[in-house]
């Protein structure tokens, strides 16, 4: 039997977690009054706070090392395989933080196997791969093959996301200043995606209202050239513009109903107000993973 983990950067609601059996192993916030558990129950609450935290970002951290290793102990005592799906490791140390944990929980359970997926993303980009998973273990897959699963949806995903600000980014060390600061400057709103699990640009724009259009473009060409399977508008901070850009845009496109949810806390804290698109196309997306998929597998 095949245990499914993966973290909440994923950004899964909690009814679909637990209709797919996924176990979800929260990253957290740490505020001047505490720590933050990293739910999407938080969202609301944590982003209506966001603005204010620019000045003054707290700090995100990843699971502990006991947290992980008592989930792989628990899975070895049962006999269950465990396939885990992470957040990008250039983005945090939660995927070799889990692969030290099974490395430690596998010296004293010879038979324990553990296949552990840096998704090179996040958001529902990331969680793309262990809803694959899943299926495929619904399906009575071998770990091998839930994996398999996992590796195509990664390639098969894309991430895409316009912030209203590079303040948030650079602050978060994930842009430099002078480039956040000339873009604040000239008013520059770029179009942003996860490439070899960084953050890299795919546009650049004047306003808000034309990176919106931008977006939708990159998204309109990856659909066209590879066909959609399956796509989530995701929002960070205040859900309206998320909700109205789907309801007037990506639904009249595509001619259904778009789900429109928020990413977690720690995204959010990250990146600053945003919206966003993550999708799983029919074949592979250009651009996203250089090198072999599988290489952003780590057995134990």
């Amino acid at each position: 039997m095949v245990k499914l983990l993966t973290d909440s950067v994923a950004s899964l609601p909690d009814d679909v977690a637990s209709a797919e059996g996924i176990e979800v192993v929260s990253l957290y916030i740490n505020e001047s009054q505490g720590e933050l558990a990293d739910t999407m129950d938080a969202t609301a609450g944590f982003y209506d706070r966001l603005p204010s935290l620019v000045d003054d970002l707290p700090t995100s951290s990843q699971p502990s090392q006991h947290t992980l290793e008592g989930i792989f102990e628990r899975a070895a005592q049962a006999g269950e395989d465990v396939l885990g799906v992470f957040i990008s490791s250039k983005l945090s140390g939660t995927f070799d933080g889990a692969v030290r944990a099974a490395r430690a929980v596998k010296a004293h359970n010879i038979d324990f196997r553990a296949a552990l997926i840096d998704s090179a993303s996040a958001g529902y980009d990331e969680a793309y791969a262990i809803l694959e998973a899943a299926r495929a273990s619904r399906a009575g897959k071998t770990l091998e093959e839930c994996v398999s699963a996992a590796c195509d949806a990664i390639a098969r995903s894309r991430f895409l996301f316009a912030p209203e600000s590079l303040t948030y980014l650079q602050k978060g060390g994930r842009i430099g200043s002078a480039k956040a600061l000339l873009g604040n400057l000239v008013k520059l709103a770029p179009v942003l995606t996860v490439r070899d699990g960084s953050p890299v640009d795919v546009a650049k724009v004047r306003t808000q209202k034309k990176v919106l259009a931008a977006m939708f473009e990159r998204f309109k060409s990856d659909v066209e050239s590879c066909g959609l399977a399956e796509a989530v508008v995701h929002y960070i901070g205040q859900p309206d513009k998320a909700r109205a850009w789907a309801r007037d845009v990506v639904e009249p496109y595509l001619g259904h109903e778009v789900a429109v949810r928020p990413v977690s806390p720690v995204v959010g804290l990250h990146v600053g107000p945003a919206a966003g698109i993550a999708y799983r196309c029919e074949r592979p997306v250009e651009g996203k993973i250089s090198g072999d998929v599988s290489s952003l597998v780590a057995y134990v």
